[in-house]
């Protein structure tokens, strides 16, 4: 009796901890500009020099992506490129020399060419084909070569090709006419795994012999495949499927003899492994209810390795070095921007490399997300990722926000967000759910919306707002919907479809007419297209009718809240049509409409001053339509209309 009374007493104890500490953050939050939101630093890769001196990265800390280097012990970066227009990132530096290899488009088009950066600092563009797409694939196992895909024959399918790097001749190793994908080559080189894609959640695997020129399946039956890697002496397969299964798992398969073995599972999606150079380890990714988990498993001892412990923050992912005694990682979470360490081996020295959060920023004052779960319109349940403002409270309501993810087939994760930190510091609740065709969550859920895109989960949504209006500390009345591609696709179908649902709308590259962009899908995608036609439907044929029945823009007459508007002309996935009808459409209803366009964006924002405009731009909508006392779901909105086009 004495123990559970001290184990009370303890729980109410740290509880009570806990609710002073909250009450001294919300009593002291300061509110910051989206100028030191951006301050914040993103750093991307990390590829060990030869000699493991020093790591090549990517960083947005000029405005725009740029290649860096800094010492693997900690140290300055060194900056390697100086762009002010087209973003660069860094992929590798070369396996035996200090040569660079890295990626750069044009402004957000996704015609992505390879370049190599000498040791003299000359660049020199490997893949100058106009208007053709290219993919680095890898490095070989001698390091005499690397694999690439290009589209340069075809602009429908990547074929694969192989780089030599003393003289950087390129040679066409397998000719792709059927629309199969690159996933992974032998060490040797003569076997090159392929994959299928079937359907958006299914995709069958083959084996390519260079040799023989034969194909083999893989796979047994439809599910979800991936191959990962191949073992080092070629005898081997590995790869990821969820047959049987509703979560994926690990198998291997015999090359010779056919024969398959379960290798690794666990109660989530392992969503990925592989072996490092020399096979001392093998790496694997679980998707832990939207959080990244990672096991490095020692393939000698039979032991996963014991990482460090970063208390609040996760290991997000890792590269281990060619010669296995090195690994750098990233470490973050939903409250942290992910930092990047050094971590030997052998030693257990750690090095944290950068600190990205801006100096000006209280990292307090930043909110931990927590996973909640909420049941739908059906009983299905619904998981969703929920930041509640510090000042929040039942005596301070705040309103609110839905998130949706873009996709289809997305999932929101437990990731920092500069936009959504930078709107619950200013005061709003954000619930970033994870309806019915997210991944992550099994693939019968996954499957729960093939061909009913703009009603099942737009219920989940719907029903995720009247969750958030069930919370003490929401303003029921005060809540809107945002998102961005597939996200703001629902975001116009929750406008149009349920007008009284959601007080405004904030639409950021949203498809607005599904029979538009099923049919101008980058030439690229043809291997993914009938996949796509599946999942959504085919507007060639008879499916088109239900298309148009759930493109909003051919009933924007529905739409009664304010709506803002955010779009990259260079997008190719989905066009600047699609946002400049949906403006005009829904200004003829005489709603308040924001239009935001970036001349030199695709899909997605990658500069900062870009980033600034556009996340300034929506928290002064919200702000003036959401926030205030005179906006309120009854539709009662001011009619003043806005526009605020922006070029760069």
């Amino acid at each position: 009796m004495n123990k559970l009374v001290t184990l009370v007493l303890l729980v109410l104890f740290i509880s009570c901890k806990k609710e002073k500490q909250t009450k001294e953050v919300a009593l002291n939050l300061k509110e910051y500009t989206i100028e030191q939101f951006m301050d914040n630093e993103a750093v991307g890769g990390g590829s060990f020099s030869p000699d493991k001196s020093k790591l090549l990265v990517s960083s947005n800390r000029s405005g725009i992506y740029n290649m860096y280097t800094v010492p693997t012990n900690g140290g300055d970066f060194t900056p390697i490129t100086a762009s002010d227009s087209s973003s660069i990132f860094g992929i590798s530096y070369f396996p035996n020399d200090e040569r660079m290899l890295y990626r750069a488009d044009g402004n957000g088009d996704e015609i992505y060419h390879l370049y190599l950066r000498d040791i003299d600092g000359s660049i020199t563009e490997l893949t100058p084909d106009e208007g053709a797409r290219a993919s680095f694939y890898g490095w070989s196992h001698d390091g005499k070569s690397f694999t690439y895909g290009s589209n340069k024959r075809d602009k429908r399918y990547m074929d694969v090709y192989e780089m030599n790097v003393e003289n950087m001749a390129s040679e066409l190793i397998y000719q792709n006419d059927e629309g199969y994908s690159f996933n992974v080559i032998s060490s040797d080189k003569n076997l090159l795994a392929l994959s299928k894609t079937i359907n958006t959640n299914d995709s069958d695997i083959f084996i390519y012999n260079r040799t023989d020129k034969s194909l083999t399946k893989v796979n047994e039956n439809q599910s979800s495949n991936s191959a990962e890697d191949f073992s080092l002496d070629n005898k081997t397969l590995y790869y990821t499927t969820d047959d049987g299964a509703e979560f994926s798992y690990v198998m291997k398969y015999n090359i010779a003899t056919g024969e398959r073995e379960k290798v690794l599972e666990r109660s989530w999606d392992v969503s990925g492994i592989y072996f490092t150079h020399n096979e001392k380890y093998m790496v694997s990714f679980i998707n832990e209810d939207a959080k990244n988990v990672i096991e490095i498993l020692d393939m000698a001892s039979g032991e996963n390795l014991k990482l460090p412990d970063f208390q609040n923050g996760s290991i997000t992912s890792v590269g281990i070095s060619r010669d296995e005694t090195m690994m750098r990682m990233y470490v973050g979470g939903s409250n942290s921007p992910s930092n990047l360490f050094t971590y030997n081996l052998a030693s257990k020295k750690l090095h944290q490399l950068t600190d990205v959060l801006n100096k000006d920023i209280d990292a307090n004052h930043l909110v931990t997300a927590k996973v909640i779960r909420y049941k739908s319109f059906d009983g299905v349940e619904i998981p969703a990722i929920y930041y509640l403002p510090h000042q929040a409270s039942a005596e301070t309501k705040v309103p609110a926000l839905v998130l949706v993810h873009g996709g289809p087939g997305g999932q929101s994760r437990q990731n920092f967000s500069s936009l959504t930190q930078y709107l619950v510091n200013h005061g709003y609740a954000v619930l970033a759910v994870n309806n019915r065709g997210s991944s992550g969550y099994g693939k019968t859920f996954y499957q729960m919306d093939d061909l009913n895109h703009g009603e099942k989960d737009l219920q989940d949504c719907v029903e995720g707002k009247n969750w958030l209006a069930s919370q003490p500390e929401i303003d029921a009345g005060k809540i809107g919907i945002m998102g961005g591609s597939y996200g703001g696709y629902m975001t116009m179908a929750a406008l149009t479809y349920t007008p009284e649902e959601f007080a405004v709308g904030v639409n950021i590259f949203g498809v607005t007419n599904w029979i538009r962009t099923l049919k101008s899908i980058p030439p690229w995608w043809e291997s993914f297209k009938d996949a796509l036609y599946k999942e959504l439907g085919n507007p060639h044929t008879a499916d088109s009718i239900r298309l148009r029945r759930i493109s909003p823009l051919f009933h924007t007459d529905k739409v009664t809240k304010p709506l803002i508007v955010l779009q990259g002309a260079k997008d190719p996935r989905v066009l600047q049509v699609e946002s400049d009808e949906i403006v005009a459409g829904v200004r003829k209803n005489g709603i308040p409409v924001e239009y935001v366009l970036f001349e030199d964006e695709g899909h997605g924002f990658v500069k900062k001053e870009n980033q600034i405009e556009a996340y300034s731009s929506i928290l002064k909508f919200l702000d003036t339509y959401l926030k205030k006392e005179n906006a309120s779901i009854d539709g009662e909105t001011p009619a003043k209309e806005i526009e605020a086009e922006t070029t760069s």
